[in-house]
């Protein structure tokens, strides 16, 4: 391991060229898929309509005459909603639907975003991600603290020596590759770290659709979309669900490869500057035998996540 001290890392490359092509999503295909998807979890009985069940419904779920009825619209005006023709649809009619549907606050959000963003579009390049000093600064001090800064479409753009001791050395890797999509997805060594690499696995989904009702247009994400749905059959089937989701806070376990299970809790904050980027950090019970077990990993840097390295040690 190299001797020198450390400090948080970070990269203002993560993000594709603007050129590469990536085809923008269709926020009215995207509303479209959504609400029919959310009609279809919901059950006439879900939501009071006792009567409304029998044997000869030709559709799971609701129906868009039921979904109409239940937030004050008629069907027409559903209808040209759900086929993305709804550009002037007012804040209380989205509400309406949002509790009709009983969406969570992201999904309502998503939704919100995919609605008002049919009327415009990207004209100019999106802006290059950048982490302020201070923040970098912050990150370095946090000794024995893993974190983290993640931006749009979970590009990874700074972190710590503790967050690299915990996840892997993401200073050796490509900067298009600092993606917690990619990473989860595409690599072995991340579906083993996670106990539960399900769940993290639907939490990115979860947020990349979030990021894509915000912005629909962008061709880094649907890139990075296309990537994965070429590459993962997991990735594919989660994304089809069009579930959308945003963890604040949570815990999450790990099979780290030197100390073995680690349980820790982490809050992720939005920048009060900049909303579309997160500070993550983790921490574990005081006392734990996680607490005791991450002292090991500290004092090894981003040569703890390899086995490897662990043998040339002993």
């Amino acid at each position: 391991m190299n001797d020198r001290p450390q400090t948080a890392q970070t990269t203002t490359e993560t993000a594709q060229a603007w050129d590469l092509g990536g085809e923008p999503i269709d926020p009215r295909a995207e509303i479209s898929e959504f609400l029919r998807n959310r009609r279809a979890r919901l059950r006439p009985e879900d939501v009071g309509l006792t009567g409304a069940t029998g044997r000869h419904r030709r559709v799971p779920g609701l129906r868009r005459e039921e979904l109409a009825q239940m937030a004050g619209v008629s069907v027409a005006y559903l209808t040209r909603l759900e086929q993305g023709r709804g550009h002037n649809v007012s804040e209380e009619v989205l509400d309406a639907i949002a509790r009709a549907l009983r969406l969570t606050d992201a999904e309502a959000e998503y939704l919100d975003h995919l609605v008002r963003c049919q009327r415009r579009r990207r004209t100019t390049p999106p802006r290059q991600q950048q982490v302020r000093g201070a923040l970098r600064g912050l990150l370095s001090s946090l000794a024995g603290v893993p974190a983290y800064v993640t931006g749009q479409r979970s590009d990874i753009l700074a972190w710590n020596p503790m967050a690299a001791a915990l996840f892997g050395d993401w200073d050796r890797l490509p900067p298009r590759e600092r993606n917690w999509a990619r990473l989860v997805f595409l690599r072995p060594d991340q579906r083993r770290l996670f106990v539960d690499w399900e769940a993290k696995a639907a939490d990115i989904v979860g947020a990349l659709r979030l990021d894509a009702g915000c912005h629909p247009d962008d061709p880094q994400l649907s890139t990075l979309v296309g990537e994965l749905s070429v590459k993962s059959e997991e990735f594919r089937c989660l994304w089809a669900r069009h579930d959308v989701r945003e963890q604040h806070h949570g815990t999450i376990r790990l099979h780290h490869p030197l100390v073995g299970d680690l349980s820790l809790s982490f809050e992720s904050l939005r920048l009060p500057d900049d909303s579309e980027q997160s500070l993550t950090m983790y921490h574990a019970e005081p006392g734990s035998t996680t607490a005791e077990n991450l002292r090991l990993p500290a004092s090894w840097g981003a040569d703890a996540t390899t086995t490897e390295s662990g043998a040339r040690r002993a």
